[in-house]
This record gives structure tokens, sequence and C-alpha cells, in this order.
């Protein structure tokens, strides 16, 4: 008989005992990444008055929490359920969405300036994240675990961000139109939502 509960809605999705090599320097690296990317973004985004490189920054957090999941959750001293950091991650998404609204509606008519800084951070963003996000999916299904399926998705949806972010910073650059950067914000809201509904849920066998 199987269990109702969100943790066991799949048998073959249980969690391993260990955590390979491969796997601890993949989250690693990708905590090591978004440090990097956050804090340039976030610099750039303060520079340029982007409201599309805040909302980039801003998601590099929650993309730590995520590949931080994945580490807690193998480490004996601080074991993590995931429903709690599902709901954690959906909470900071969803307040990431309304943030979202709110600058773009409020720095709309704010005087921006071309940053050189996000276009560079967003363009490596948009060739690293799918390699990551890649390498992770593979190793999910190999071991059969939600926590790092779910992380997976998360870079894919990091990589997706950097691409609309870099093509609202570059037309910036080159026709100097100010909107654009503010669709190129408003664009991610749908998203963060979506991920975020996810993420409450528990995003039900993300290893399949």
């Amino acid at each position: 008989m199987q269990s109702d509960t969100p943790d066991a809605c799949c048998g073959s999705c249980a969690t391993d005992a260990a955590l390979p090599q491969q796997v601890l320097w993949l989250q690693w690296i990708t905590l090591a990444w978004m440090a990097l990317e956050c804090g340039a973004s976030m610099w750039a985004a303060a520079q340029s008055h982007s409201v599309a490189l805040l909302v980039f920054g801003s998601d590099s957090l929650v993309e730590m929490l995520s590949a931080t999941v994945v580490l807690l959750q193998f480490w004996r001293r601080f074991p993590l359920k995931k429903m709690y950091a599902d709901r954690a991650a959906a909470v900071l998404l969803f307040a990431l969405a309304a943030v979202v609204v709110s600058i773009a509606w409020l720095g709309r008519a704010r005087p921006m300036e071309a940053s050189w800084v996000g276009i560079g951070v967003t363009a490596l963003a948009l060739v690293v994240m799918p390699v990551l996000a890649s390498m992770k999916r593979r190793q999910a299904r190999r071991m059969n675990n939600r926590a790092l399926a779910a992380d997976a998705a998360q870079s894919a949806t990091c990589a997706y961000l950097a691409g609309v972010t870099l093509a609202g910073l570059a037309i910036y650059a080159v026709w100097q139109i100010r909107w654009v950067d503010t669709v190129a914000a408003l664009v991610a809201v749908p998203l963060l939502i979506v991920e975020g509904r996810r993420a409450w849920r528990g995003e039900g066998c993300g290893c399949a």
C-alpha cells in the first residue's frame, strides 16, 4: 500500500544514503557561481537602475537556496525536510514576483544606463546554467533524487531568465529603449509564479 504523503509519492524517488562525489562538486560549483552571479548582478542593477538585472540577481538567491537544500538533505548533523525547504523557496518566489511588479511600476520612468557588466554576467550565465542543469538532470535520474531534479529545473529557469535579461540589456545598450528593460523584468513574473506553485506543491516525483 502506497503512502499519500508528498515524500512518498514515488518509491523510486527515495534519497540515497550518501551524496556521490560528482553531485557534491556540482552543488559546490553551483553555490560558488550563484554567489558571484548574484553579487555582480545586484551591483550592476544598482549602477544601471535595471529592474531586469535586479530580478535576475534575486533569482540567483533562490537558486542558491535550492542548491543548499540538496546538500543539507545529505548532512546528517542538520537533516532538512524537503517540504519545509520547498515552502521556503515558494514564499521567496512569490515575494520576488510581487517585488518585481512593484519595482517595475515605480521605476518605469527612472533614468537607466547601459550595463556592460550585466551583459557579461547574463551572457556567461546563458552558457553555464544550461550545462549545470543538464549535468544535474543526468545525476538526478541516475540517483532517483527529487531534490536534485528540482534543482536542475531551477538552473534551467536561471538560464531562461539570463536570456530574457540579456536581450533587454542588449537592446537598451544599442537603441536606448527604456521600456524594454521593464518588459524583460515583467516577463519573468508568470515564470516565478509557476515555479513558486510547483515548489509549494513539492513538485512530486520530479526525477521521473
